[in-house]
């Protein structure tokens, strides 16, 4: 069995190159578009930490559903799930120093002129909205640090004591994780639009979330068996890790279609202005955009069992996917707080910086374990795996 991921010099130093061009974006766009630079980062440190949260959750499934054929590759979602701590405090930072910016509802005058989100302030106003974050978080935190303190005594010890504990505090974690990311998801970024709701929102964002932190796990895991690590990663495992795509494809269509298609047909002025906003004022291809690439390319392209054990097909669909998710975020974020449809050097900067920071703590965790769970209970049945023909 192989060791703890070896990280080159060349890696950090890329890291911090990407670092550093997020932070000249930052400065950059403070200094001629405060609210642009707010609304991007906003939405970066909401993408990784979506991330890190879907890759967590399938984790948290992986135990839950004593899932063998992944068992091998259960440092990948650990170490992409180590972004959250970081991730909250980015967030953060949006919460105390961008909310005037980026929120109708934080201005008062606003409040008071307005009898919608003065009948929503007793919920919607900042001091509330701060405490309930770090709740949120702060149970996060404390249950992706205890997983991952179970995982590393199981490595240390065997048997199966902490395998069944990583198994019940799952279950913990999941229940957790559906009611605080549901809330969490409309303080942050549905509450953009303070006057308008979809029952749906919160659901599609968390299955946005799973759906892409799997395509970030398959992504790490063949960019990882690329340079030598996880030798015995089989056509069988890639055709598992497609059905997640495939499933997931599904589902994330499956609620984009039921959120848009529903308001259409109601024809609810109070619903359909977040719409008429993005197809009538210049938002059209990134919306058509957001379904092709995380619907129906996926969909399509990994129908065929050949591709959806094909290395390169997969590699490339979970790339685009990632894409896609910035899209998707994108189109939920910008129109209600900028109301420009322009990707210049601040959204591409201020990308490349928090993607320098997210591959800069996902690799850190990586080295610090063995990347093989040589104790995990279900191991040999992962080195195994063949179930599909």
């Amino acid at each position: 069995m192989e060791n703890s991921v070896k990280i080159s010099p060349k890696f950090k130093y890329l890291s911090f190159g990407l670092m550093a061009i997020g932070v000249i974006a930052l400065i950059v766009g403070f200094l001629i578009n405060p609210q642009r630079t707010w609304a991007n980062y906003l939405l970066n440190s909401y993408y990784f930490l979506t991330l890190a949260i879907g890759a967590s959750f399938f984790l948290a499934i992986q135990y839950i559903t004593q899932s063998g054929w992944s068992a091998m590759f259960k440092r990948v979602p650990e170490a992409i799930g180590s972004f959250v701590p970081v991730g909250v405090i980015l967030l953060s930072f949006v919460l105390v120093f961008g909310a005037h910016s980026l929120y109708h509802w934080s201005h008062t005058e606003a409040v008071e002129g307005d009898p919608l989100l003065a009948h929503k302030a007793p919920y919607l106003n900042l001091p509330f909205m701060i405490i309930r974050y770090l709740i949120f978080v702060g149970l996060w935190v404390f249950m992706i640090l205890l997983l991952r303190k179970y995982s590393l005594l199981e490595d240390k010890h065997g048997g199966v004591e902490y395998f069944k504990k990583s198994e019940y505090y799952s279950k913990v974690f999941i229940f957790i994780l559906g009611f605080s990311f549901t809330l969490g998801t409309i303080d942050w970024i549905m509450s953009i639009n303070a006057h308008w709701f979809s029952t749906l929102f919160s659901l599609k964002n968390f299955a946005s979330a799973f759906y892409h932190g799997s395509a970030a796990i398959i992504l790490v895991v063949i960019i990882l068996n690329h340079y030598g690590y996880f030798p015995l990663l089989s056509k069988y495992h890639l055709h598992d890790f497609s059905k997640y795509i495939f499933m997931l494809s599904i589902i994330y269509g499956y609620l984009w279609y039921a959120q848009y298609m529903l308001i259409w047909y109601a024809n609810i002025p109070e619903e359909t202005v977040y719409y008429t906003r993005i197809i009538q004022e210049g938002w059209k291809t990134p919306f058509l955009l957001d379904i092709i690439i995380n619907w129906a390319f996926p969909f399509l392209f990994l129908m065929l069992n050949a591709i959806a054990k094909n290395k390169k097909a997969l590699l490339f669909t979970t790339s685009l996917l990632l894409i896609g998710h910035w899209i998707d975020l994108y189109l939920q974020i910008m129109p209600g707080t900028t109301g420009v449809n322009s990707i210049g050097f601040i959204e591409i900067g201020t990308y490349l910086g928090f993607m320098g920071i997210f591959a800069f703590m996902v690799s850190r965790t990586l080295s610090k374990a063995p990347i093989i769970p040589e104790n995990h209970p279900f191991l040999e049945e992962s080195l195994a795996h063949k179930l599909h023909h």
